[in-house]
């Protein structure tokens, strides 16, 4: 009855405030008060009656006179009728959305707070009923559910209300309603939805999951809870990989596993939680836990690890694989490095190993190589390169003055024609020594590294031509056979002047290839065994290469540069405190170091004990001093 009454008067006030147009122009409009004039006052016009046009008086007098007497029964009436539709049921829509919007369309014409007769004797009624009504249905729905079907009846149960907010409410209400809704069957059972959370993510229920984030992304306080559940999720995933692996190729599998677990859980959160960001974060966090994971009193073996692993990439022996299939590998690899902290470990050993490389011939290309330092640069910047991009222009220097060279040799013997006679000439390699190095180190600074060299000999004592591709060491102990074909292991220590260690393990890896025969049966070499030439040595290829131990990193090696590192880590660190306090001039201890960690981060993570060494090291050498007025102070010593 209502409904109908109104949209016969509603016309009606249209038709009536057009028939007047004339009035509410030309008199009403000229005459009406502004909010100025509302709030200040207005001498002259009844503040308590402002003038009106005749549409909104129209409204204004259905307003008094009809929905705020009747205002009691409408609104019950309408609130029963709605929780009809949510049991089930099929009220008249059109009726029920005319009868509401009637409360908004009697003060539409008003410029502030249009809404608020709407939101008093309605909207506040109904946000208070919708949330009795979901409270009891979520209790009901908890004691027939288990926590997935509850997720779904859930979201079931938010579709609808969003579906009839649409159909009956004023669109500003939309969104209060959801929110209430999602108070009562999901902020206020967030113990039980958190409880449920772990087992849904250890069991990887990815529709469960999506249901999950869906509905507590929308609650305060929600997403955390799960967001931890996975990152602890993800760091075990990870651990359990990367633990136990094979030591034959540990490397290879170690940033393997790696990259599967950071490819399932990438592909997992793009899918099922929408991509968010927060749940990428704690991804990164757990593989930089996974990735830098130390057994108690133990050292991390990640950057070592990773060195290798583009070690193995990078060399000739990488069999079965092409340049670009490479390229692919390192551009993933690059994924795992960034979670590395000891960036500065890791460059150690990728440069001790890109040495070998280059120095020994073995780089798989050149080009590769140029593509994985600019792959770390774009990474860590050039600083960290910078090492790295020297050595392999020194390989490119050195490779451009060997053309250099072995062109000029060649115009030369082309001078001396069929025609020529030319007189036989003895000449030493030895002799041309003096005239050549004093012309190289015009244009080359000496900076040779004789040790990592090495070289071609030729074996002409056998009945066969062989070449052999030997190194500086077993070049210096081959040599020794010139003039005698048995040499006693005294002699080649006098000759060569190579300590203990180095000898026997050159003098081993040309016992190997069975180059040299020793007098003993024993395999261990003694200061009085000798050592004579294998005379009836054969070999399946003219030209050949003699392996040696001497391009593996030893025990020794690797302490070696990690001291190394520690020294860089130390001077670093100073380095940095020094720059921060000649730009404070004075610190307190613990925003000093904590200046300095954010410093430090992109290379490692310095621990504080070395921090307050550092700190203790630059007050002896007087950069900085302790403060006369506070004990954790310092002051920059100009």
């Amino acid at each position: 009855m209502y409904h109908r009454y109104w949209e016969e008067y509603s016309k009606g006030a249209d038709y009536m405030d057009c028939l007047y147009r004339y009035l509410n122009t030309q008199f009403i409009k000229k005459n009406k008060l502004t909010e100025a004039d509302l709030q200040y006052g207005y001498g002259g016009v009844d503040m308590n009656e402002p003038l009106m046009e005749i549409g909104e008086l129209a409204l204004d007098m259905w307003r008094k006179l009809m929905i705020e007497p009747l205002q009691a029964v409408l609104i019950r009436m309408l609130l029963n009728e709605i929780k009809n539709d949510r049991c089930g049921e099929n009220p008249n829509q059109k009726v029920i959305h005319g009868v509401i919007n009637s409360f908004v369309h009697v003060e539409q014409y008003k410029k502030k707070f249009p809404l608020k007769f709407y939101q008093e004797i309605f909207e506040g009624p109904f946000l208070m009923k919708t949330g009795e009504y979901y409270k009891q249905e979520a209790s009901n729905l908890m004691q027939e559910s288990n926590c997935s079907q509850y997720m779904e009846k859930v979201l079931a149960r938010l579709k609808d209300e969003e579906v009839r907010c649409r159909k009956y409410l004023h669109p500003s209400s939309y969104a209060k309603v959801i929110h209430e809704c999602q108070q009562r069957m999901v902020a206020d059972h967030l113990q039980f939805l958190h409880g449920e959370c772990q087992n849904i993510i250890r069991q990887e229920k990815r529709e469960d999951m999506a249901n999950m984030y869906t509905l507590l992304r929308a609650v305060s306080n929600g997403l955390p809870h799960m967001i931890q559940e996975l990152q602890v999720h993800i760091h075990n995933e990870g651990i359990r990989g990367t633990s136990n692996l094979s030591q034959e190729n540990m490397p290879t599998l170690f940033v393997e596993s790696v990259l599967e677990v950071h490819s399932k859980f990438v592909q997992l959160i793009n899918t099922v939680l929408n991509g968010d960001q927060h749940f990428m974060s704690a991804l990164d966090k757990a593989l930089t836990s996974v990735v830098n994971f130390r057994e108690p009193k133990s050292i991390c073996k990640a950057p070592e690890l990773l060195a290798k692993y583009c070690d193995n990439l990078l060399k000739k022996s990488a069999k079965g694989m092409t340049e670009n299939e490479v390229e692919d590998k390192l551009t993933s690899f690059i994924t795992v490095f960034k979670y590395i902290d000891d960036k500065d470990i890791f460059q150690k050993f990728y440069a001790r190993m890109l040495a070998k490389r280059l120095i020994h011939g073995l780089s798989l290309s050149m080009d590769s190589e140029e593509a994985m330092i600019n792959k770390l640069k774009q990474a860590c910047g050039y600083e960290f390169t910078s090492k790295l991009h020297r050595m392999y222009t020194d390989m490119s220097v050195s490779a451009d003055l060997n053309n250099k060279f072995n062109n000029f040799i060649k115009t030369q013997e082309t001078g001396g024609g069929p025609g020529n006679q030319l007189p036989d000439l003895r000449i030493t390699s030895r002799s041309l020594a003096p005239h050549a190095r004093p012309l190289l180190h015009i244009r080359y600074p000496p900076r040779a590294r004789k040790e990592r060299a090495d070289g071609e000999v030729k074996m002409n004592y056998l009945s066969k031509p062989y070449v052999a591709m030997v190194t500086t060491y077993q070049m210096a102990v081959l040599l020794a056979f010139n003039n005698s074909q048995t040499v006693t292991y005294k002699e080649l220590q006098d000759g060569t002047q190579m300590n203990e260690k180095e000898l026997q393990k050159t003098i081993k890896s040309l016992l190997d290839v069975k180059m040299l025969n020793h007098d003993s049966e024993k395999e261990d070499i003694e200061t009085e065994s000798t050592f004579s030439l294998n005379m009836s040595f054969t070999s399946k290829r003219t030209k050949f290469k003699i392996t040696t131990s001497m391009q593996k990193d030893t025990p020794q090696e690797m302490e070696q540069t990690r001291s190394a590192v520690d020294e860089d880590r130390k001077m670093y660190l100073q380095a940095a405190i020094v720059r921060i306090m000649k730009a404070r001039k004075v610190l307190r201890h613990n925003a000093l170091i904590q200046e300095v960690i954010n410093q430090s981060k992109a290379r490692f993570n310095p621990s504080i004990s070395m921090i307050k060494k550092c700190i203790e090291v630059l007050i002896d050498k007087q950069y900085i001093e302790r403060s006369q007025t506070s004990a954790d102070e310092y002051s920059y010593v100009a």
